[in-house]
């Protein structure tokens, strides 16, 4: 076997690469991961790095994939909790926004969206699905919670698309950490839009 194939063969699994990649975000920011440095890290060469993931930009784009498999999984546990939609929304609201400045997942989702401009098909059909799955669990939870009497009737769908629009709109400012807007804030300007736009009457 060939010095390349022992590597390949040694090296760690790729769940472990992703998983150290998206450590290195939470510790030493974004611009701190290099595929030299990734590598030193999990004890592969670069060169190797690139055999599995073929450039930057999908090690980045399967970094957020990896990590939203495991946001996702946590988003179907709460929202097959029991217990009221309003309440399950309250939970959906506090998964999405960042938990403060530099959060290593949004700032990860920053810097995928700002290379998309000049993605190829697959990469945008990969983030359409990962944006896709979050708003398919949104509308499902206001519409159930319009049939249960929770919520006033809207249009679910529009409703969600505005929902998320907020959402990411106040996640990029608290993720950036601009001045004036933090997390407390940005939850209660959400929950304000909720309640004015979802309140069933008396």
């Amino acid at each position: 076997m060939t010095g390349a194939g022992r590597a390949r063969r040694n090296a760690p699994p790729r769940e472990e690469v992703l998983a150290a990649a998206m450590d290195m975000i939470a510790e030493r920011g974004l611009e701190k991961l290099t595929m030299a440095g990734l590598g030193r890290e999990v004890g592969m060469s670069s060169g190797h790095l690139l055999y599995y993931f073929r450039s930057k930009d999908e090690l980045l784009l399967r970094t957020l994939e990896w990590s939203e498999g495991r946001l996702g999984a946590e988003r179907g546990r709460l929202l097959a909790r029991p217990g009221s939609a309003r309440e399950r929304l309250s939970g959906y609201v506090d998964l999405y926004v960042p938990d403060g400045h530099r959060d290593p997942h949004w700032t990860l989702w920053l810097e995928v969206w700002n290379r998309s401009q000049n993605a190829d098909e697959d990469a945008r059909a990969r983030q359409a699905a990962i944006e896709g799955a979050w708003h398919r669990d949104l509308v499902a939870l206001i519409a159930e919670g319009i049939s249960r009497g929770e919520f006033r009737p809207v249009d679910a769908d529009r409703f969600a698309t505005r929902l998320r629009a907020l959402l990411d709109g106040f996640s990029i400012h608290v993720a950036i950490g601009l001045r004036g807007t933090d997390r407390g804030q940005v939850l209660a300007h959400v929950r304000e839009f909720i309640e004015n736009g979802l309140a069933a009457a008396p």
